[in-house]
């Protein structure tokens, strides 16, 4: 007995999904990322038949006897698998014979290829945001070093003039280099170190979903479906507020530009369970999805819709979405994207887990 819960406790800390069936293929054992993949619990399935978690499982069953009876591991590359549950995935899956105590099992390992590609998207997110963020750090310190000589001799300038009608240029030159400073300012966000407070993603939402429906004067329909298991977690409210507030307002910036018949914005939330965000897998998060049915966003710019100044509208800044992917990620998190013509979908995924600390980044 001591065997068979050190080997599941081994499978449990596996990211890819692995099944434990016993002779008659019922469950034995699910770990936890193959409870995200069924979207079942070990507990609820637990000896339940695999050909019940499957939607035309003859192909897999067939498989699994082949297993049984050669004794020989079976593999199989980009299979289309669909759930019982309607979801429907691409995977590599292996089928392996094991013997513990003189009980035969199937081990079955199933890595999600969509899942790997991902994986691999959110590092790069993570990875291109730290890069772009320590160039524009870099860059804002050696453009805000002149301005301040700019701006100081402009000032004493202005004492030195004998006609006091000339200080109209002095003006335009420091004001000018005052609005560069801000830009600057806005184009490194706040490196402050996040307030932290116990609080429910919903207060977040339901600020920003007040705010911006009296803002919109009833003209954009706001859908919520939120998910009340969600606990409360650790953050900065007014930074996740902004964040969540610059995605929002792109969306109805977007609905009102494309003068979108029944415009409306569905704020979703769901707690996930053994999701991974960049590299690191963690036990819960917040997942917020900010849809929108609005005209898409280009493919031309989709990719680099989080670096600094790029924006898919003529008179927008570019700023409002990397300062929201700076905030994500000093909560640990991280912002992607989903576009196509009629849905934008963006989702934003924070870890719920005590032990991971929001990060504090140093200016």
């Amino acid at each position: 007995m001591h065997t068979e819960r050190f080997n599941t406790s081994l499978l449990d800390h596996l990211t890819s999904a692995v099944v434990v069936l016993d002779s008659s293929f019922c469950l034995f054992h699910l770990n936890p990322a193959a409870e995200a993949l069924f979207k079942t619990s070990e507990r609820r399935s637990r000896n339940s038949y695999i050909g019940d978690l499957l939607y035309e499982p003859e192909v897999t069953l067939k498989a699994l006897r082949k297993v049984q009876k050669n004794k020989n591991t079976f593999i199989a590359r980009k299979v289309q698998l669909a759930l019982a549950n309607g979801t429907k995935l691409l995977a590599d899956y292996s089928i392996s014979p094991i013997n513990d105590q003189e009980q035969d099992f199937l081990l079955v390992e199933i890595q999600e290829l969509d899942r790997s590609y991902h994986i691999s998207r959110g590092e790069t997110l993570i990875s291109n945001h730290e890069t772009t963020l320590e160039l524009v750090r870099n860059l804002g310190h050696e453009i805000k070093n002149p301005l301040g000589g700019i701006i100081g001799a402009a000032q004493l300038l202005a004492l030195e003039l004998p006609n006091k009608e000339l200080e109209e240029y002095t003006n335009v030159i420091i004001n000018e280099a005052n609005r560069l400073v801000n830009l600057v300012d806005r184009l490194t966000g706040s490196y402050k170190k996040p307030e932290l407070k116990k609080h429910n993603i919903h207060e977040v939402l339901e600020r920003v979903r007040s705010l911006l429906e009296a803002e919109s004067k009833g003209n954009i329909l706001f859908i919520r479906d939120y998910d009340p298991s969600i606990p409360e977690f650790m953050g900065d409210v007014e930074q996740l507020i902004q964040a969540v507030l610059n995605i929002v307002r792109n969306a109805m910036q977007a609905l009102y530009e494309s003068e979108q018949e029944s415009p409306q914005i569905i704020l979703k939330t769901r707690a996930i369970s053994h999701a991974t965000i960049g590299p690191v897998m963690h036990k819960l998060i917040a997942r917020i999805e900010i849809i929108d049915n609005g005209p898409g966003i280009s493919n031309d710019i989709i990719e680099n819709i989080f670096y600094p100044l790029v924006s898919g509208r003529s008179d927008g800044t570019g700023l409002g979405l990397s300062i929201a992917q700076t905030i994500l990620k000093q909560h640990n998190g991280l912002i992607e994207c989903e576009s196509q013509k009629g849905q934008t979908k963006f989702i934003l995924s924070i870890p719920l887990s005590n032990e991971n600390e929001v990060n504090e980044i140093e200016g």
